[in-house]
């Protein structure tokens, strides 16, 4: 006898500032290190009034954030500098919320 779980949880996911961020920047067809595209990424988040947690972790995330688009094809590394693909906005707040409304 199969047995289902019922979810009842809730789960609203907040807008993730830091890859919309580091989407923006990437989508310029430009290449940059990480110390330039952090920097970039900072100042947009100080102008939007996003920052949080200080920016030594702030550049952790950004860091851990941009291995995942790599990771996820997003991104090409190349050396240690990194350029968006024609892919990157898929990884946007914006793109995911258009995608959930259309299912």
């Amino acid at each position: 006898m199969a047995t289902t779980t019922k979810r009842t949880r809730f789960s609203r996911r907040l807008p993730d500032h830091v890859t919309d961020e580091l989407c923006t920047v990437l989508a310029e067809d430009k290449i940059f290190g990480f110390n330039d595209l952090f920097e970039r990424v900072f100042e947009n988040l100080k102008v939007r009034n996003a920052v949080s947690g200080g920016e030594e972790m702030l550049r952790l995330r950004a860091y851990e954030k941009l291995q995942n688009l790599v990771t996820r094809g997003l991104v090409e590394k190349l050396g240690k500098e990194y350029k968006g693909t024609d892919r990157v906005h898929e990884a946007s707040s914006e793109w995911l919320a258009k995608q959930v409304q259309e299912d």
